[in-house]
């Protein structure tokens, strides 16, 4: 941020004030906070906004304030709730060596993700009984699918991945999300061995192309 954005509303001799923008990041941070406590005990179908106001200490005013219904602060929750897997990446690395990096950043949200696995698992079946929400849903993977590969073709030529970037994010996303479900419900079968294999095996080259299908952006 800019020094002319970060000065922009005070006086000299003026005490400085909290910028309004806090206020309201705390306000959401409460409602998504309440709203957790609230679906863990419920579940998504049977909370309400009235519940989570409650929860909050707030009235439901507060939370249309920030939110424009139930369903978009629900979805605000499950991407909140999803801890992020940021792989320690060196530029000029192998793609091999990426997908080293990513088994042990996948290895390392294990334990932020799963006390949140459940409530990941039931916004994903609110989500396929509720069609604006799935496609609110699809379209904020999509935007992630996009920004990955735009940042693997940026990184590696064409050559050195075994699949096109917009199908390998796909497919990084899909064994990511696989590996961590079966390693929650089974984890006596899931060792950490496991997601370095099948990271591993990303990294080999099969024919490019053969049968892929092109993917179109949502």
């Amino acid at each position: 941020m800019s020094s002319a954005v970060t000065s922009t509303g005070t006086r000299s001799g003026s005490p400085r004030r909290r910028p309004k923008g806090d206020k309201r990041e705390r306000t959401r941070a409460a409602l998504l906070d309440a709203a957790l406590a609230v679906t863990r005990e419920k579940g998504f179908e049977q909370t309400t906004l009235q519940d989570v106001a409650e929860r909050a200490g707030m009235t439901t005013g507060a939370i249309y304030g920030n939110f424009k219904n139930r369903d978009e602060l629900f979805m605000a929750l499950a991407v909140r709730q999803w801890a992020k897997i940021l792989p320690r990446f060196t530029p000029g690395a192998s793609f091999a060596e990426l997908m080293r990096a990513m088994a042990e950043a996948v290895l390392a949200v294990v334990p932020d993700r799963q006390p949140a696995a459940v409530g990941a698992l039931t916004f994903r079946a609110y989500a396929l009984r509720h069609e604006n929400v799935r496609a609110a849903f699809s379209e904020e993977m999509a935007r992630g699918f996009a920004s990955g590969a735009a940042w693997l073709e940026a990184v590696f030529a064409a050559d050195d991945l075994p699949m096109p970037a917009v199908i390998m994010v796909r497919v990084i996303n899909a064994l990511i999300e696989g590996l961590l479900f079966q390693r929650f419900l089974t984890p006596e079968l899931m060792p950490d061995e496991v997601f370095y294999a099948a990271f591993a095996a990303l990294a080999t080259k099969p024919l490019r192309g053969a049968n892929a299908s092109p993917i179109t952006p949502v």
